[in-house]
């Protein structure tokens, strides 16, 4: 039986669902983002109790249609910023069209429909957290960093950036520096 789960975003978040499927008595064949496996069909009772333990660690089954979309969409654009090292040049519907195998078009609007919001805002908002990521790790320039998340110039990079953020990447990158004090300055 195939189970999704919502806000299932990294490895971490697989290690828990599968003990907490384990905890159930549930045998997990594989755990993907967003979507687990397991070889045997669980009764009612123990998917109410798996849903339950999962929602106090921030996740939920789905159960309906759009919702496990939406779940996907969320998903392959999380995996794409986060996890896949080379996105230059890509073209975020023919990837999502691909990945989930559904037209553009449906994806977008039911995306739209169901959260308010676009598909490309999802899509920016993720790639600015990955940006604010890179910057505090502080081991890219803002070229590199442009560079590996397909923007076509810093300039564009950071005009995105400020209007996310309202603030510069030059001047968020500033704010962490003052952000942690060294110990000796306690």
């Amino acid at each position: 039986m195939k189970f999704y789960i919502k806000n299932m975003v990294c490895n971490r978040c697989k290690m828990a669902v599968k003990a907490e499927l384990e905890k159930a008595g549930l045998h997990p064949v594989s755990i993907e983002l967003g979507e687990v496996e397991v070889d045997e069909e669980p009764d009612a009772a123990t998917i109410k109790n798996l849903n339950n333990s999962l929602k106090q660690l921030g996740f939920e089954i789905i159960d309906d249609r759009k919702s496990r979309i939406i779940e996907q969409i969320k998903t392959a654009v999380i995996s794409l910023i986060h996890y896949n090292g080379e996105q230059h040049n890509l073209n975020l519907s023919s990837y999502l069209s691909q990945q989930l195998n559904y037209d553009y078009g449906h994806l977008s609007s039911l995306f739209s429909e169901v959260e308010g919001s676009t598909v490309e805002k999802y899509y920016i908002a993720q790639k600015i957290e990955k940006v604010k990521e890179l910057i505090m790790y502080n081991e890219l320039n803002l070229s590199q960093i442009a560079n590996q998340l397909g923007y076509s110039s810093v300039a564009h990079l950071s005009a995105q950036f400020k209007k996310q953020t309202g603030l510069t990447p030059t001047f968020y990158r500033s704010l962490k520096k003052n952000i942690r004090r060294n110990i000796e300055e306690l």
